[in-house]
């Protein structure tokens, strides 16, 4: 786990090397902490748009529906009949809907509405999900998930078509157990311009599996064309520096070694990383040199988000992070994700230069 360091002296997310056992990366598929306390009655739906209204209403019945249902056990369900080799009729739900309306909130709160206990339901992302796979191996992921009742993967992502191949294949599996799903999704590179990406896209792409999806459509103002919102200006090495060593459970980095360091650890244990970390301080923030590293740093950046570690830096604001030619290519969505969410965190880090 974490090196030991001199005393008084901060910790460095570069002298971590989590070891993490498999049964944990299961353990830990639930809705991240900012999404902890989110339920159906929580989500304000939009009077104007009463597809989200009508959202609340159909996902309540879903999960009402896989009450005694799943692999974990047989009874009746109102929303999918399950034959034991050959299911018929959709096995999961498809939220078809633009940035900003609330499609993660209405994902978790149909995790915490389903009656099942924790261990019997999993809510990861795409990315996630394709982690899983690489830790555990194809059939004992299989196995393992087809224990489960409810499966949710949110920002399913359609960029890489092995990785959607090897997913699809694997929710195929699990339909058979009879596993119920239910999914968002990323845009496709040919779709950036419209916003959001449509259910009739996600459903081709996933072939054979789209039979067991019902899209759900969710409308609402696309908050991503009003541009990303603009990143604080940096501080300066010694203010980062003087925060690291006076708050507890913060971690200091020089950004160039961290992103090094991320190359040597598996993106599936990127969540161990972060483990106990209150804040994260980094000293000469540069552009991110190639797409590998860039990506790395995405999946960086979800986790630190999930579980609101502010980010304290130094050198180039944030939104400077990535090359045009990296923001207009296909994995443009993820980084401006990356640059929002990193900005967001920023943003609550300039209360510990102030304490």
């Amino acid at each position: 786990m974490a090196a030991s360091s001199p005393a008084g002296a901060p910790q460095a997310l570069c002298d971590r090397e989590p070891h993490v056992p498999a049964e944990r990366l299961v353990a830990e598929m639930v809705p991240p902490p900012r999404f902890d306390s989110v339920r159906f009655e929580t989500y304000v739906p939009d009077p104007a748009q009463p597809s989200q209204a009508e959202a609340v209403q159909v996902l309540g019945g879903f999960a009402a529906g896989l009450d005694g249902a799943g692999a974990a056990g047989g009874g009746k369900r109102r929303w999918f009949a399950r034959k034991p080799a050959a299911p018929s009729g959709p096995r999961g739900v498809y939220l078809d809907g633009g940035y900003g309306v609330g499609k993660t909130h209405l994902l978790a709160s149909l995790w915490h509405a389903t009656p099942a206990p924790a261990e019997r339901k999993a809510f990861g992302t795409f990315v996630e999900l394709t982690n899983l796979v690489g830790a555990l191996g194809f059939q004992q992921t299989v196995r393992t998930l087809s224990e489960h009742r409810l499966l949710c993967i949110d920002e399913f992502e359609l960029d890489d078509p092995g990785d959607t191949v090897l997913v699809s294949t694997l929710l195929g599996k699990l339909v058979e157990a009879g596993v119920a799903l239910a999914a968002t999704s990323n845009t496709l590179p040919g779709k950036l311009g419209e916003g959001r990406f449509a259910a009739a896209d996600f459903l081709r792409e996933i072939q054979g599996l789209s039979a067991h999806f019902r899209p759900l459509r969710i409308d609402g103002e696309d908050y991503r064309h009003r541009g990303l919102p603009e990143a604080p200006a940096p501080f300066t090495d010694e203010q980062v520096t003087g925060v690291a060593g006076r708050t507890g459970g913060a971690t200091l980095d020089a950004f160039p070694d961290l992103l090094g360091h991320l190359s040597r650890v598996h993106p599936s244990r990127y969540g161990a990383l972060c483990d106990g970390v209150r804040a994260v301080c980094l000293t000469g923030v540069t552009p991110v040199p190639d797409q590998s590293t860039a990506l790395r740093l995405v999946v960086l950046a979800d986790r630190l988000y999930d579980r609101e570690v502010p980010v304290l830096a130094s050198g180039l604001p944030f939104d400077r992070l990535f090359s045009e030619e990296m923001l207009a290519g296909g994995y443009r969505k993820k980084y401006f994700r990356a640059i929002s969410r990193l900005t967001a965190l920023a943003r609550d880090a300039k209360t510990l230069v102030e304490a």
